[in-house]
């Protein structure tokens, strides 16, 4: 996504104030749409910025918001939503323009665009759901190998058990054509465990689940598909609102995109064709970076086959490693030393299955919030259109 030059545009989309100036009799409400416009840019840039400051090297050493952490991705989602609510006033603020042409077909675009992002958010709770049945097969070796307890065969076997089931299942995520794959894949899932009751209602807060033929990479490029910025006879036609959909559209694709480098997904894939970026635009920059920081992620040697570059689904596979090769070293009696090895690295597990613990639930939630609010947003927006355009 590199953040070029607008190409085919004589006039900037800094300077689209100065290209308004001969719009007559319309000029004093057009300044007070171009200081919203602004302010909108200015806001995005500015979240998207606080983004990249957050999961700098100096922020990786505190741990709390390093980039792709669960606490990251949760920032994201509050971006995203922030975003949304902000485009989806500046369209209420000026409905009679949106009404007409070009914008309303660029309007309506992006809410078309933005139900795509649906299929993204169920997909992207199934594989929130699938990073907590992982988090209960690791506490089920916390629960074995408990420092409180002699340790002893029985112990090492139960905890054995979980990590083979882990190791298992976090291949059938990296493999597409694997037995786990053709799973039930549904929020409903036939699950009739003790918790199946509680959890149903929770569940059916979103519609069914996506497909086993679904894929996130074709959805993505979906939602990429004509995302371009408008060109300059379009932006003074619109009084600059045509860069806010732009902007909008940029923000949807790239929030998706990330959830899915993230979060594990059927046929996760990040070749996503990016919209060329005008380098006047203050969000430019920083979004370019975090898409730059994330693809190399992607490159690196431990993450090239990741079923998701969560920081935290890292961590598993790095603890689950160590403790597997540990039971099968173990010899019994256990030697002093041995023990301690064990006690350290169950401390290393114990801490990872606290941040699973304290960020999953909140993370669902965000999701579905951003499910709810595009549904909310798009219902509205056309409602109200739809009602201006009768009156009219």
């Amino acid at each position: 996504m590199p953040a070029t030059d607008y190409q085919g545009s004589a006039t900037g989309f800094a300077s689209i104030g100065r290209s308004m100036d001969g719009v007559g009799s319309h000029h004093d409400s057009q300044s007070g749409l171009e200081i919203e416009l602004e302010a909108f840019q200015r806001q995005v840039a500015d979240r998207f910025l606080d983004l990249c400051s957050s999961s700098s090297a100096a922020a990786a050493v505190v741990g709390s918001e390093e980039l792709l952490s669960v606490q990251w991705v949760r920032k994201l989602l509050d971006v995203f939503l922030c975003c949304q609510e902000e485009f989806r006033a500046i369209l209420f603020n000026h409905k009679s323009m949106v009404l007409r042409p070009p914008l309303d077909r660029m309007v309506s675009d992006y809410f078309e665009r933005s139900v795509k992002a649906l299929d993204v958010c169920n997909a992207v709770r199934d594989g929130i759901e699938q990073i907590r049945q992982w988090q209960k097969l690791l506490e089920i070796v916390l629960i074995a190998l408990d420092g409180n307890r002699n340790l002893g065969e029985g112990q090492f076997r139960r905890a054995k058990k979980a990590l083979i089931d882990l190791a298992i299942g976090m291949l059938d995520e990296k493999d597409p054509g694997s037995t786990l794959a053709h799973r039930n894949r549904s929020f409903g899932r036939n699950n009739f465990s003790r918790d199946h009751h509680r959890q149903l209602g929770h569940f059916r807060s979103l519609s069914w689940s996506v497909s086993r033929s679904w894929s996130a990479a074709r959805q993505l490029q979906a939602i990429a598909n004509n995302v371009s910025a408008p060109r300059a006879n379009e932006v003074v036609a619109t009084g600059g609102l045509a860069v806010a959909v732009f902007t909008m559209n940029s923000v949807l694709l790239f929030v998706m995109w990330a959830l899915v480098a993230a979060i594990p997904c059927q046929d996760r894939g990040l070749q996503v064709h990016f919209p060329v970026v005008h380098r006047n635009l203050p969000w430019s920059g920083p979004m370019t970076s975090l898409h730059e920081r994330i693809i190399e992620e992607s490159k690196k040697r431990d993450r090239k086959n990741a079923c998701g570059l969560l920081k935290e689904i890292h961590q598993i596979e790095k603890c689950s490693r160590v403790m597997s090769e540990l039971t099968d070293s173990v010899q019994f009696p256990l030697t002093e030393e041995k023990v301690t090895e064990v006690r350290q690295r169950v401390e290393e597990l114990s801490q990872v299955c606290g941040a699973l613990k304290n960020g999953l639930d909140p993370l669902e939630r965000q999701v579905r919030e951003v499910f709810h609010r595009i549904v909310r947003s798009r219902t509205e927006g056309l409602d109200s259109l739809g009602k201006a355009s009768y009156s009219e």
